[in-house]
């Protein structure tokens, strides 16, 4: 985050700067040459410009979402700056009162300058300013979006293939941040729903989840995309008018609006956010598939989890049915995927703490996921790495425990130039032509497939060992 300061004061320089610059980007602008100079053999930008000029902030780089810190330092002029600050496409302004006349006068320009905000330095000081930072941002880029959909007749949610909690519980709560029904906007996907435990999630909650085609997508006024980015579509949408994830960042295409965190454990962790920061009523149907979702992706906190995570599923916790997820939690384990799991133990190895199985052609390609996850709580393993081939696609599932090398950048490093590759630290897939892993890597028999992936994560891991 990003955020200027507007100060005539060494002080109230140094105080926003020892609070917001662990977290966030501090510019600051001064009127005065002299207070400039005091910050000459600082890292800390520091520049002079005349702060009732509109060219001023223009200069600087100000943006709607970029807030704004104003000190008052009593004088008549605070009016003209927060006025060139408007002109300039400010929106997140903060007036920061060093006395409590300040605070006043402050207060009585509110009827004129609404998006002002009055703090004092005792409430700079602290936590609380980070967070609140945080959700003015927030509520900024909601407001935003939401305005730029609500002229749309119908709207298309899309979720991946095969959509799992995350994606289906995020098309969910997108839809109430817009507020649409079922008819206005349509959460879809390309492949239906087929694992056990999320078909028993949609009849629980009676979600509806369509599966559309790519010539469907004419249809529809705007496109917003969840838990996935239009990369996993090669060709098929090169813009889009949102996109909300939590997986790493991808480039080549063009959206409107983008809200990506891959620093979280998951994309409802987002979007409970997004609803919190526009004080959006959550309904306990939404809330259930939300909190079911975080606690799925993340594996109940054991895996790629972080404080906006817990905060999301705390804040989500009463609202919800714990029944229901209870409920839902109950489809775990198939005849069919025991099958997948004797068959991968018996033809699977086990080298140097990594687990590595190739499963055939499975009928549908949860099965290969479900059997990393499930190999990983062995005693002595680190890693798993689980292929297999569905519909002439060679898939593949990388688990691991954390404090190894990064799952996602061993996927990006064999199959990102043959195919779609990428992830996070502890899980990361790739999804490749059959015909393109064959000619890259010259094999052909499952045996051979498996000893070929061990020999690759095995040089991956040593990579790191070896320097």
């Amino acid at each position: 985050m990003r955020c200027l300061a507007v100060c005539h004061t060494e002080l109230v320089i140094r105080l926003l700067e020892a609070v917001l610059t662990p977290n966030a980007e501090l510019d600051v602008l001064v009127e005065s040459r002299a207070l400039a100079r005091h910050f000459e053999s600082s890292e800390l930008p520091v520049s002079v410009a005349n702060p009732t000029k509109v060219d001023s902030y223009v200069r600087a780089g100000l943006s709607p979402v970029t807030p704004v810190f104003v000190e008052d330092n009593g004088r008549k002029g605070l009016r003209k700056v927060l006025e060139a600050l408007r002109g300039a496409g400010g929106t997140l302004i903060y007036v920061l009162g060093t006395s409590l006349a300040d605070v006043r006068r402050t207060e009585e320009l509110r009827d004129d300058f609404p998006e002002v905000t009055t703090l004092t330095l005792a409430e700079l000081m602290g936590p609380p300013l980070l967070t609140e930072l945080g959700r003015s941002v927030t509520r900024q880029r909601v407001q935003q979006y939401q305005r730029y959909m609500a002229d749309a007749d119908r709207v298309l949610i899309l979720t991946h293939n095969d959509p799992d909690p995350d994606a289906m519980a995020s098309g969910l709560a997108l839809r109430t941040i817009l507020r649409r029904t079922r008819q206005t906007a349509v959460i879809g996907c390309l492949q239906p729903v087929t694992r056990p435990e999320n078909l028993r999630m949609v009849k629980l909650l009676d979600l509806k989840i369509e599966t559309v085609t790519p010539e469907q997508f004419k249809d529809f006024d705007k496109i917003a995309l969840v838990d996935v980015q239009p990369h996993y579509f090669p060709g098929l949408l090169p813009h889009v008018d949102l996109v909300i994830d939590h997986h790493p960042e991808q480039t080549g295409y063009n959206a409107i609006f983008t809200d990506i965190r891959p620093d979280y454990g998951s994309t409802c962790t987002i979007l409970t956010e997004h609803l919190r920061a526009v004080d959006m009523d959550i309904s306990e149907r939404t809330a259930t598939a939300m909190l079911y979702a975080i606690k799925s992706d993340t594996l109940f906190f054991n895996r790629h989890a972080n404080r906006a995570d817990l905060d999301s599923f705390s804040h989500l916790y009463p609202l919800a049915e714990a029944t229901m997820i209870r409920k839902m939690e109950g489809a775990e384990i198939t005849a069919e995927r025991l099958d997948y799991l004797i068959k991968s133990w018996q033809q699977g190895r086990m080298m140097e703490h990594v687990f590595c199985a190739f499963l055939g052609e499975p009928p549908r390609d949860d099965f290969i996921p479900y059997v990393a996850d499930f190999y990983l709580q062995l005693e002595n393993v680190q890693w798993t790495v689980i292929s297999g081939v569905v519909n002439d696609t060679f898939v593949v599932s990388v688990r691991n425990l954390g404090y190894s090398r990064n799952a996602g950048d061993f996927v990006r490093r064999w199959f990102n130039d043959i195919g779609s590759a990428g992830g996070h630290r502890t899980m990361a897939k790739a999804v490749v032509p059959l015909e393109a892993f064959q000619k890259k890597f010259g094999t052909y028999e499952g045996s051979r497939i498996n000893q070929r992936m061990l020999e690759l994560v095995l040089e991956f891991l040593h990579e790191t060992r070896d320097k």
